[in-house]
């Protein structure tokens, strides 16, 4: 067995792995304890990535060579290499020459190497003469990039995950770390542990697993955050926190700012963010009083139509209170995506150049035509990623190439994507998995290279450059990303034959000499590397900068005092507060907010291939507070449509104390290949980013995918379905893909894969199974069920039926023999849906099925004794369910810490990655309080 160091392709923490495989296939992974940013440790998402590179899943989801369509809409059918990139320089060039570089774009990732963003941005900015190039970072990332510079002067996190250990205060806002980057929640609780006087602040509109974590929880209104910290800084203000000497010494702009906060008075940021003055005054003191203070945040901030501002506001707190550049103390913008921080070093968006150079500096452009021996840099802005969609809807931008990110899901205002995809005349999807929605749309698909079989570097929210590695060879006919890259870019130079141009722009040998081209670019800038090789990274990660002739990087900035800006010194933002773009109204008076899961990532290319990790939320569904439902006489389990001023969908409502009065909550991963339907026009609807408003931040031009207004009404849908089964790993996730061609034939459906939840006793294989929910006004056509059931095979002789077409009912059930009883493997239920848990249960559970053959076909049957749904999966390392959790709890867990030792020590959850860990601790606490006595009346 071969051992390889990597780093893992999920959040920005940059978690370092050791790669496990024999011959061409991954077995196994685990942390590297040697990684500084996880020592070992790895999540749930992490730590099951073996699983997601099985052979199974790979020829099931991986797109494995050039396909073409020869018409929008028929299926694609292979090409060779050669064919396909001399197709797309044909196309490309045609448009160049006819309409000009500006009708061309590049939309690229944050999950792309900074090797692959290099080339990327070279062909686009270098050879083809646009800046049409941007990247899914700009949903993520770009207001914390535009606050940084506006207030630090340069694009750099100040802050290192070692300033934990030397925190006493921290300050969390609009960041659910316990599920968006589990490995640094850990060592939060690693630094409260070890620190019980460590405070921690959380600022957010839903009260998540982070928020557990908190001695003081601030439920704000969403968007209200600069007021908030406007509240915060005029206290301190008021009270005389502020340090004088530091704002003095060090910043400008205070006067302008100080007049601003001064109506940002207590009364009224109670009112506006609807929290406590108390809360706010203790906020305000814990944040400036403290020794060190270090504040956390992630999309709550950036994704915003106040990004900006939000993150400036931040910012100025730490301005006026010295509390940055110590350790322990500075505002550290945690990165959502695995690269985002290397796409931003490239200059891999829009506005930016290589090195953290601006666009619209001409000595900067000058700089990097330099470098790369061309004449100029274009200097005409390119377009944004909302922006570049609108264009191609337009018909301005004429050829798109995608590249590893999947916009048909994870853009605002699908409408207005998929319009774009549809009119544009060429469109290069290069992805790595053909299962995305964006695939639908390709003329040209190109196979790429993902995790396990990549080489070159990343950096995470910390500066640490790690190195990525292969492990295997790539399968198929998929290729590196930035190879892909420089064969287009070298056919396209011939093609346009520009005689002002070098022999070649794109000399590269391999991945290193890429990267060797990138490090000489940020030769005397901020994040100067040119003292970080590929040999110095094969040792050990490195924090930037690391400039030539030196050891190590820094861990953390501006100790001295002095700022990348023209005159060294920080500069205060003055940041009055704006609402949210889709302010709550009569007609939509709910505010949506939208998030993460703990076991999915982004658009669930990869997570959403192992049944596991959906143990802990299973289907796709929008919550609400208890009290809203009950105005409204909703109930759980109802589907409701939620409809804002962009489009509408279909969901199950659940009902949740986490999300405040008149908000609603929606998974961020549930597009539409997971969650859709039909209109009663025939419309498709599509997943969550239906909903969401392109409206974005005029500064960072970063959307607002967390909120949006919506109305949520009951869907009267009185004809139900739910079909499940147990499937052979190497036909489950096909078989999916067909069922979910058939989801446009209902109001509302969904399909998701359910898995065995963990680690079985005696290791038995994990099993896949898929599950099938749909609702409509009626019983569709006996064709469309009959094909349902053969999909999950339950079309054979084997299965027992039930049907009654004049009442809509139908039943089939398939048991398979498991020595002296047999087991259910899958089932539909058609019509009478009440019946689904326990059922689900003998399914899911594997439990004797052999005595329940009439009842399972009965429509409304009761569950048998003894037969009980066994709740969600809360640890999805040892498949442990919150049914179990609460009956080992019943015994009266005695105190906190005593009873998690008894739930680890009898069950095992959360004692290998320790993502379920805040959900164990909360259920320990209320079985705690639940136990002990009542105070009796004197």
């Amino acid at each position: 067995m071969n051992q390889t160091r990597s780093t893992c392709p999920y959040c920005g923490v940059g978690c370092g792995v050791i790669i496990e495989s024999d011959g061409a296939q991954i077995t196994g992974v685990r942390g590297d304890p040697e990684h500084p940013a996880n020592f070992g440790r790895l999540c749930t998402k992490g730590s099951t990535l073996h699983l997601t590179a099985s052979a199974a899943v790979t020829m099931q989801t991986r797109l494995l060579r050039p396909m073409q369509r020869a018409t929008r809409g028929s299926a694609p059918e292979p090409i060779g290499w050669d064919g396909a990139l001399d197709l797309a320089v044909r196309k490309f060039a045609q448009v160049i020459r006819d309409h000009g570089p500006d009708a061309v774009g590049f939309y690229v990732s944050g999950q792309l190497l900074t090797e692959d963003y290099y080339v990327f941005n070279k062909l686009a900015k270098g050879l083809i003469g646009t800046n049409n190039i941007d990247t899914n970072s700009r949903l993520c990332m770009s207001s914390a990039v535009a606050g940084y510079k506006q207030t630090l002067g340069a694009d750099a996190p100040p802050a290192c995950y070692d300033d934990l250990k030397s925190a006493d205060c921290l300050f969390i806002v609009g960041s659910n770390a316990a599920w968006a980057h589990p490995i640094l929640f850990r060592r939060i609780e690693d630094a409260k542990a070890a620190n019980p006087a460590l405070k921690i602040i959380v600022a957010d509109p839903r009260r998540t697993d982070t928020a557990e974590i908190a001695d003081l929880f601030l439920p704000i209104q969403p968007g209200t955050d600069v007021m908030l910290f406007n509240g915060m800084l005029h206290l301190m203000l008021w009270e005389g926190w502020t340090d004088a000497r530091y704002i003095a010494a060090h910043t400008t702009g205070f006067d302008a700012l100080k007049a601003t906060v001064r109506d940002c008075t207590p009364d009224r940021v109670a009112q506006i963010c609807g929290i406590a003055k108390d809360d706010l005054l203790q906020a305000a003191r814990l944040f400036a009083t403290s020794a060190a203070t270090l504040s956390l945040y992630c999309q709550g901030l950036n994704q915003s139509s106040s990004g900006t501002a939000k993150n400036a506001a931040l910012i100025n707190l730490h301005l006026a209170t010295a509390q940055i550049g110590k350790p322990g103390a500075g505002p550290f913008s945690l990165t959502g995506q695995p690269n985002a921080m290397g796409g931003r070093e490239v200059g891999g968006l829009a506005n930016l150049l290589s090195a953290h150079r601006d666009l619209a500096n001409p000595a900067h452009r000058a700089e990097v035509a330099a470098l790369w021996g061309v004449p100029e840099v274009p200097a005409k802005a390119g377009k944004t990623a909302v922006e570049m969609f609108q264009a191609a809807a337009d018909g301005e931008i004429r050829a798109l190439w995608i590249a590893c990110t999947n916009p048909a899901q994870s853009m605002p205002d699908q409408s207005t994507v998929r319009r774009a995809l549809q009119r544009c005349e060429f469109v290069v999807v290069q992805e790595a998995f053909s299962t995305t929605a964006t695939c639908d749309y390709a003329d040209l698909l190109l196979p790429a290279t993902t995790w396990g079989e990549k080489e070159g570097t990343v950096t995470n929210s910390e500066r640490r450059i790690s190195r990525v590695r292969p492990a295997v060879a790539a399968p198929g006919q998929a290729r590196s990303d930035w190879a892909i890259g420089v064969d287009f870019a070298r056919r396209l130079e011939a093609r346009l034959a520009r005689g002002h141009l070098p022999a070649t722009l794109f000399p590269y040998a391999n991945a290193e000499s890429v990267w060797n081209e990138h490090r000489e670019s940020t030769r005397g800038r901020d994040l100067d590397i040119t003292g970080m090789s590929y040999a110095m990274l094969e040792a050990a990660p490195q924090q930037w900068p690391l400039r030539e002739g030196e050891a190590s990087g820094r861990a953390r900035l501006y100790e001295d005092g002095v700022f990348p800006t023209p005159d060294g010194r920080a500069r205060f933002v003055d940041t009055p507060y704006k609402p949210v773009a889709e302010a709550r109204e009569a007609r939509y008076p709910f505010s949506l907010n939208t998030g993460r899961l703990r076991d999915q990532w982004h658009g669930m290319s990869r997570t959403g291939t192992l049944g596991r990790l959906f143990g802990h939320v299973a289907e796709p569904s929008v919550q609400m507070h208890p009290q809203d439902m009950a105005r409204r006489q909703l109930a759980e389990g109802d589907l409701v449509h939620v409809t804002s001023r962009r489009g509408s969908i279909v969901l199950p409502l659940a009902a949740s104390t986490e999300v405040g009065l008149s908000q609603a909550f929606i998974a961020m991963h549930w597009g539409g290949e997971y969650l859709s339907g039909s209109s009663s026009t025939g419309e498709r609807l599509a997943g969550v980013n239906a909903l969401t408003t392109p409206s974005y931040c005029p500064d960072s031009k970063q959307p607002e995918l967390k909120h949006a207004a919506v109305k949520i009404l009951k869907a009267e849908l009185p004809w139900s379905l739910l079909a499940a089964a147990w499937l052979p790993q190497d036909a489950a996730l096909d078989t999916a893909g067909a069922l979910r061609a058939l989801m446009q034939s209902f109001p509302f459906a969904s399909c998701v894969p359910f898995g065995t939840g963990g680690a079985l006793e005696g290791g038995a294989p994990e099993r896949t199974g898929i599950l099938f929910r749909a609702a409509g006004y009626e019983a569709p056509p006996d064709a469309v069920l009959a094909q349902i059931e053969d999909l999950l095979a339950l079309g054979g002789a084997d299965t027992l039926r039930y049907a009654d077409a004049r009442r809509g009912q139908r039943r089939a059930v398939r048991l398979a023999r498991d020595g002296a009883d047999a087991r259910l493997e899958g089932f539909l239920l058609g019509g009478d849906t009440r019946a689904e848990a326990w059922i689900k249960a003998l399914l899911q559970d594997r439990l004797p099925a052999q005595a329940y053959g009439r009842q399972l076909l009965r429509p409304g049957a009761t569950a048998p004794a003894g037969v009980a749904a066994r709740g969600k999966v809360v640890c999805s390392c040892f498949g442990v369910t919150q049914t179990a959790i609460e009956a080992q709890l019943a015994s009266g867990p005695g105190d906190e810490t005593e009873g998690l030792a008894a739930l680890q020590g009898a069950l095992k959850c959360g004692t290998n990655c320790g993502s379920c860990l805040p959900e164990l601790k909360r259920m320990v606490r209320a079985g705690v309080a639940g136990h002990k006595p009542t105070a009796q009346p004197a």
